[in-house]
């Protein structure tokens, strides 16, 4: 079986996110890509099971996990130092 190699736009198409949020998890070095050229190219089956495997999920959760000013609570109010 010769699986092919998607392009960032049909593997986000695949994942149903934005192109952005594909070149964010590729930034980060948690998501399967290989560079060719200037392009980066994915196998579906390396990205599913990196998604079954919940990298996915633990990049999104660390994204929310750290506030850009942690010393503010959701309602505004300031946190004791």
């Amino acid at each position: 079986m010769n699986e092919h190699w998607l392009s960032v736009e049909q593997i986000a198409d695949h994942l149903g996110v934005n192109p952005d949020t594909i070149y964010k998890w590729i930034n980060r070095k948690r998501m399967p890509a290989h560079r060719v050229g200037r392009l980066w190219k994915f196998l579906a089956s390396d990205v599913d099971q990196w998604v079954k495997g919940g990298r996915a999920a633990q990049e999104n959760n660390n994204k929310r996990a750290s506030p850009k000013n942690p010393r503010r609570m959701k309602s505004g109010m300031r946190l004791q130092p």
